[in-house]
């Protein structure tokens, strides 16, 4: 299951001409609120179709053949957006399952996009089935939300991308769901940065297996679900966090929308609730660094309704 930084050179290689290489924001901690040297936020929310996401959809189209019938994947959101947006640019078809949890701006993205868009069920875990039965009828590519080599190395060229700007941050924070984000940013940093995970209370996927000691189901609802509803740890996430994850933390939802509202009033970054889990976990102390760190926050993604940060 390891995924190795030759693995994440491959694929940024590979999806170059593709993706955008993001700007990586350093500002002192105080900007924020925070007792640390600086804070490097790496704009995801600027990535092609919004979010890290079209880095491994791309890397996973790109390392693949792609048959007559497209492709085929479930998603709560993003990680449709990124295929429907990598379908379009390399002109093949889409369909994309999505759970009745879905933001109806992501269901408005994706047809804009020109994806084939089916709601089915109430969480991601009832859209998966959905695509698998769909995929074995048509045998178009399956795309994974997080659980595909391709898509965990491609997430992983943004930790390459921050190390080439500016070294290895002392501490990284990563929003989980499914774990495709933290799982590359653990092949990258692993035993170079303390790395820490973050859930909200409500969809604690991570966590929940930390606890049983193996990837189980969880409840997932919350104002993040739609990005992070992954009912159950992907197991390249597992097998790569259990072992490089150093603290995995839960936030509360009134938390995160504080965040998510920070920066928005602070920082002027329109980001999903997803997005603001690092600054929520060193705005509510769950995450005290040290005076002296450089802190890397994942800033994941943008596809938010922005009527919603008038708040």
């Amino acid at each position: 299951m390891d995924i190795t930084r030759d693995d994440i050179d491959a694929a940024a290689r590979r999806i170059a001409g593709d993706v955008r290489r993001t700007p990586l924001l350093r500002i002192a901690g105080r900007e924020l609120g925070v007792d640390c040297a600086e804070l490097w936020l790496k704009l995801e929310q600027l990535q092609v179709s919004g979010s890290f996401k079209a880095r491994g959809m791309f890397n996973r189209m790109r390392a693949d053949v792609v048959p007559a019938a497209g492709v085929v994947i479930a998603s709560g959101g993003n990680a449709g957006i990124a295929v429907a947006y990598a379908a379009r640019a390399l002109g093949v078809r889409a369909e994309v399952f999505v759970p009745a949890s879905s933001s109806e701006a992501k269901r408005a993205r994706l047809a804009q996009l020109g994806a084939v868009v089916t709601v089915r069920g109430a969480s991601y875990a009832d859209a998966l089935a959905a695509s698998l039965d769909r995929q074995a009828t048509t045998g178009a590519l399956l795309m994974h939300a997080y659980d595909q080599r391709e898509v965990v190395a491609g997430a992983g060229t943004l930790a390459a991308e921050v190390e080439a700007d500016a070294g290895v941050p002392d501490r990284a924070l990563v929003s989980v769901g499914g774990g495709g984000l933290i799982a590359g940013v653990c092949a990258w940093f692993a035993g170079r940065s303390r790395i820490e995970a973050l859930e909200p209370a409500l969809a604690p996927t991570l966590a929940a297996a930390l606890g049983a000691g193996c990837p189980v189901d969880v409840d997932v609802a919350g104002i993040a679900a739609d990005s992070l509803g992954a009912r159950r740890i992907g197991d390249i996430a597992w097998s790569l966090a259990r072992r490089h994850v150093a603290a995995s933390h839960l936030l509360a939802d009134d938390a995160i929308r504080a965040a998510q509202l920070a920066l928005w009033h602070g920082l002027r970054l329109a980001v999903e609730p997803a997005a603001a889990l690092p600054l929520a976990a060193l705005a509510t102390r769950a995450v005290v660094p040290r005076p002296d760190e450089k802190v890397l926050l994942v800033i994941c993604g943008a596809n938010v309704d922005p009527a919603s940060l008038a708040g």
